[in-house]
C-alpha cells in the first residue's frame, strides 16, 4: 500500500500517483523514447540534467541549461508532446564539477550555476552542496552543507522569471552519480536519524537565510535505501533492511525520500521502493543500457542479413572510439585487457553513454540504420537477437522497424517504472 503524498509532490510532480520517474539523460532517443511513453500515458514527464552535464558553461554535452530546454522542447514537437507537460529538473547543483577549486570560488560558480538553471525554467532543484572542495574534508559537517545549500537557494529564489517557483531536494547522504565505482557486497542503508538530522539543519539555514517560504517547497530528502549498481552487480532493495528509514518519513510531513541509482532493480523491488515513501525513482545509465543493447542486436541483424565480411560494425567503431579517447571510463573499470574491453561495452555503468554523441560513434549509427533502411525485419531475426522485444512485435504493440526498436527497448525499462509509480 503505497503511502500518502504530500500535496505539493502530487500537484507538482506526479499527477496524483504514487511517485514518478525521473528520467536522467540527455541522450535524443531515450528523451524521445519517454515522451511518447508520456503521450500514450497521458502523465507529465520528468527530464533530470545533472551539473557536470549541463551548465553555464556547457558541461559535457556542450549545453547551457537553456540551451537543454531548446534541445528537450524540439524533441517534444516532433513527438506531439506538449512542452508544458515537461518538467525540468537540475540534478546534484552545486560545486562538484569545479570541486577542485577552493570553497569559494567553486560556491561563485555553483551560484551562477543555479542562476541560468532557474532562469532556464527548471522547476525541480536537488541542491547538492555535501562534497568538500580544494583543501576541505571530502565529506562536508551537515552545517556547514545546508549553509552552502541555503545560499545557492537564495540565488535560485531571485533568478526565476516566468516559470512556477521551484521545489527543491535536498541530501547530505548523496550516492555517487553513475553508480559504484567498485565491487559491491552490500550498501549500508541511510540511518533514521541523519535523515530527521538533514531536514533539521536545513531548515535552520534556510531560515536563517530569510528562505522560510522556499524550504516550505523542499518536498524531498536524498538517502540511500540500500539501492546501488557496480560494473558487474546490481544490489536490490530490500524493504526489512530499510524500515527503520521509511519509518522516519512520519516525523517528515511534506517530505518524501528520493531514491537514486535505482537503474537495474527488479520490477517488483521498484515497486517497493515507491510503496515505501521512494516516491522519485531516478533513472538514467539503464535506459542507456538498454538503447546500447538494441543497437548491438541490431548490428548483428545486419549481419545476418548481410553475412559478407565488413570491419566497419557498431562495435568495432565503438572500441576504436573508446581506445582513441579514453578519459570517460579510464578511471572507473579496472582488470585485464580481456575485461577491460567487456566493460567499456556491458558494463551497468555504462560509461560508453559518454560517447554517443560524438561525430564517430554518431556516424557509426548512422551506417547501421543506412545497411538495414526502414524494411520490417523479420521476425526470426528478432527473436535471436532482440528477444525481448520479440512478444510485443508478435502482439503488434511495437513495429518490426530498426528505430522503433530501439525506441521500444528504452520503454520496456521505462514501463517498470511506469508501472511501480501508477498506483494512486
Amino acid at each position: 500500500m503505497s503511502r500518502p503524498l504530500p500535496a505539493l509532490v502530487s500537484q507538482r510532480l506526479t499527477d496524483g500517483h504514487a511517485g514518478v520517474t525521473s528520467v536522467c539523460t540527455a541522450h535524443p532517443t531515450v528523451i524521445e523514447a519517454a515522451l511518447s511513453l508520456g503521450l500514450r500515458s497521458g502523465r507529465r514527464v520528468l527530464i533530470e540534467a545533472t551539473c557536470n552535464q549541463v551548465n553555464q558553461h556547457g558541461g559535457y554535452t556542450g549545453m547551457t541549461p537553456a540551451d537543454f530546454r531548446r534541445f528537450v522542447e524540439a524533441i517534444a514537437a516532433r513527438v506531439g508532446f506538449d512542452p508544458a507537460r515537461i518538467i525540468l529538473g537540475g540534478d546534484h547543483l552545486g560545486p562538484n564539477p569545479w570541486k577542485h577549486l577552493a570553497a569559494a570560488d567553486a560556491m561563485d560558480r555553483a551560484r551562477a550555476m543555479i542562476e541560468a538553471y532557474a532562469q532556464s525554467g527548471f522547476t525541480k532543484l536537488h541542491l547538492d552542496t555535501s562534497m568538500g572542495c580544494a583543501g576541505e574534508p571530502a565529506a562536508l559537517a551537515d552545517e556547514l552543507t545546508a549553509e552552502r545549500a541555503a545560499s545557492l537557494a537564495k540565488v535560485a529564489e531571485t533568478a526565476v522569471v516566468d516559470s512556477p517557483a521551484p521545489v527543491y531536494v535536498i541530501g547530505t547522504e548523496v550516492p555517487v552519480p553513475g553508480g559504484a565505482q567498485h565491487a559491491l557486497a552490500s550498501v549500508a542503508v541511510t540511518r533514521p536519524e541523519a535523515a530527521l538530522q538533514t531536514v533539521a539543519v536545513h531548515r535552520q539555514a534556510f531560515k536563517k537565510a530569510g528562505l522560510e517560504a522556499a524550504f516550505g517547497r523542499a518536498i524531498g530528502v536524498v538517502v540511500q535505501p540500500g539501492v546501488e549498481f557496480a560494473s558487474a552487480e546490481v544490489v536490490p532493495y530490500q524493504p526489512e533492511k530499510a524500515k527503520n528509514l521509511t519509518a522516519a518519513l512520519s516525523d517528515l510531513p511534506g517530505f518524501i525520500f528520493e531514491a537514486h541509482s535505482t537503474d537495474y532493480q527488479p520490477t517488483d523491488c521498484l515497486e517497493a521502493l515507491v510503496g515505501d515513501g521512494f516516491s522519485i525513482l531516478k533513472v538514467g545509465p539503464w535506459l542507456t543500457f538498454a538503447l546500447r543493447e538494441a543497437l548491438y542486436g541490431l548490428d548483428c541483424i545486419a549481419d545476418a542479413l548481410n553475412p559478407a565480411p565488413r570491419e566497419d560494425s557498431l562495435p568495432a567503431a565503438m572500441e576504436a572510439l573508446m581506445l582513441k579517447e579514453p578519459e570517460n571510463w579510464r578511471k572507473y573499470y579496472d582488470g585485464s585487457a580481456d575485461q577491460l574491453r567487456l566493460q567499456r561495452h556491458f558494463s551497468f555503468s555504462d560509461r560508453i553513454r559518454y560517447y554517443w554523441p560524438h561525430p564517430e560513434a554518431r556516424s557509426a549509427v548512422e551506417r547501421l540504420f543506412t545497411k538495414l533502411g526502414d524494411e520490417r525485419i523479420p521476425e526470426p531475426l528478432i527473436s535471436q537477437y532482440l528477444g525481448a522485444l520479440y512478444p510485443e512485435v508478435v502482439d503488434g504493440s511495437l513495429t518490426a522497424r530498426p528505430k522503433n526498436l530501439v525506441v521500444g527497448a528504452i520503454q520496456q525499462v521505462l514501463m517498470r517504472y511506469e508501472e511501480a509509480c501508477s498506483h494512486r
